[in-house]
């Protein structure tokens, strides 16, 4: 999927459909000339529903659909008849789409589940017709109910990546050279920050035809917390993933503490982030020396609580070893 297909937040109106009429008709027939009132209540609005689609990854089919209405209920007739439903106007979105009120920010619900349906705008219900309301005392009523009016609404679409690996780093850590190599994603790689500005997914593919999906997710600088950098934009895709995967490239000045910038700025967005499941990932190892390794090795063991291990993705070293820690966590 290339970057510029990748549609996370969408804003859109919607409007569900006005409730029919209830009839006011009074029965006539060649023979009986003042026949009761027989008018048929109006059908429903159709209303516009939000549901949960697993072959969709982005919101790039809703890009340019900024409107969407739902169909009004028909008027109800004589002889008792209901008028039809409005058609409803269904919004497939793609698993982990949070959907807002656009004017409070405020999340109405959250699509997690495959065919999971939402009423986002409740289609108008239908007036009642003229014969609900004769009594002994009003046998003919000239009236009968509106239909209720539609709901309009603005609602903004959010999509938080779900994946069972996400891979954070700071930029240029070899967050997208490590994606393209463990599976057939082709993201864009370059030497410079912030190459990737909106998240790629791959499938790992592991022994026995099974898989997993690993997200690169642009990178994190100090600060993303409070909106530095490309800050929510990212740091909500990191909250729907299984399994934390941390870069650090090897020639960083100080490993450990890279991890622990990382790490503050997972706490800081969102506590809850610090009870995934996390394993780092020291990058670009093929430019140590084994004497090298072996110093840096007895100095992470005393310092980091996480468990690490060195791999190479230009070097293609380590990329076996790497899946089966991941498969085993992910299984665990």
């Amino acid at each position: 999927m290339t970057e510029g297909n990748f549609v996370d937040y969408v804003k859109m109106h919607v409007a569900s459909g006005n409730g029919g009429k209830g009839s006011a008709h009074l029965h006539r027939e060649k023979y009986i000339a003042k026949g009761g009132p027989d008018g048929g209540d109006g059908g429903r609005g159709g209303h516009v529903i939000i549901r949960g689609n697993p072959n969709l990854w982005t919101l790039l089919h809703l890009k340019f659909k900024r409107h969407i209405k739902a169909g009004h209920g028909a008027h109800g007739s004589s002889g008792r008849s209901t008028g039809a439903d409005g058609e409803d106007a269904v919004i497939e979105v793609p698993l982990g789409t949070v959907v807002r009120d656009t004017e409070t920010n405020a999340i109405l619900f959250e699509i997690t589940e495959e065919e999971q349906e939402k009423i986002v705008a409740e289609g108008g219900k239908g007036g009642r017709g003229n014969w609900h309301f004769k009594s002994s005392t009003n046998q003919t009523p000239r009236y009968a109910q509106p239909g209720i009016p539609l709901e309009e609404k603005n609602i903004t679409l959010e999509l938080k990546v779900l994946a069972d690996v996400g891979l954070v780093g700071f930029p240029n850590a070899g967050k997208s050279t490590l994606l393209s190599v463990m599976t057939s994603a082709k993201p864009k790689i370059a030497d410079y920050e912030f190459t990737t500005l909106k998240p790629n997914l791959g499938i790992v593919k592991y022994r026995d035809f099974q898989s997993f999906v690993m997200a690169d997710i642009p990178g994190i600088i100090e600060g993303a917390a409070e909106g530095k950098g490309l800050g929510y934009y990212f740091l909500r895709h990191i909250e729907r993933n299984s399994i934390l995967l941390f870069l650090v490239p090897a020639d960083a000045d100080d490993i450990a503490k890279q991890y622990e910038i990382l790490l503050d700025e997972l706490r800081r967005y969102n506590p809850e982030m610090l009870d995934k499941e996390r394993f780092l990932l020291v990058s670009k190892s093929d430019l140590l020396d084994d004497e090298l390794k072996a110093e840096l090795k007895a100095e992470l063991d005393e310092s980091l609580k996480v468990d690490y291990m060195f791999m190479s993705s230009a070097a293609h070293q380590g990329i076996q070893e790497l899946k089966d820690k991941l498969w085993k966590i992910l299984n665990d």
